[in-house]
């Protein structure tokens, strides 16, 4: 198998046993993540944020398939069910993963989903009625790095 295939379905694997450890080390220490809640993570800070999601998980599964690359890019589809810890709500999230790799660990993840979908299931009447809107959007990306600064002060990320 493709070892750029391999560290895609390494992480995916982990993170379905919510092994945040694992899913790190398929990172390069210069990774790159973006998606539309968490935008501009590099370093640690990725690699702090799947730490945060994976142990604060709950009522979590994930499924991922077609996992493909070619030359130093990859892709892979993935979706995730869990309840949103600040509302209770259920979410199951449609994801499309894009990669890049550098000395054979992912150097940049891009994740592509419908934000106002996400919103709308997580966040109900509020997302579904402003769930569009930059304004909210924005609060709830102020409100994730928020966590996820939080997270890596009493953590110990650099």
């Amino acid at each position: 198998m493709n070892p750029q295939v391999e560290i895609i379905e390494k992480f995916y694997n982990a993170f379905q046993q919510k092994d945040w450890k694992t899913m790190q080390s398929c990172y390069h220490d210069d990774v790159c993540f973006n998606d539309p809640a968490f935008q501009n993570l590099s370093g640690n800070q990725a690699k702090a944020m799947w730490h945060m999601l994976a142990i604060n998980a709950r009522d979590f599964s994930l499924q991922f398939r077609d996992a493909k690359t070619e030359g130093n890019h990859g892709s892979c589809y993935w979706e995730a069910t869990y309840t949103f810890s600040k509302t209770g709500r259920v979410v199951v999230n449609k994801i499309h993963a894009s990669f890049e790799f550098k000395d054979g660990l992912i150097s940049k993840h891009t994740d592509h989903f419908d934000f106002w979908k996400w919103t709308q299931m997580a966040l109900g009447a509020p997302g579904t009625l402003l769930g569009w809107s930059s304004f909210l959007q924005n609060k709830v990306r102020k409100t994730a790095m928020g966590s996820l600064n939080k997270f890596m002060h009493e953590n110990g990320y650099h």
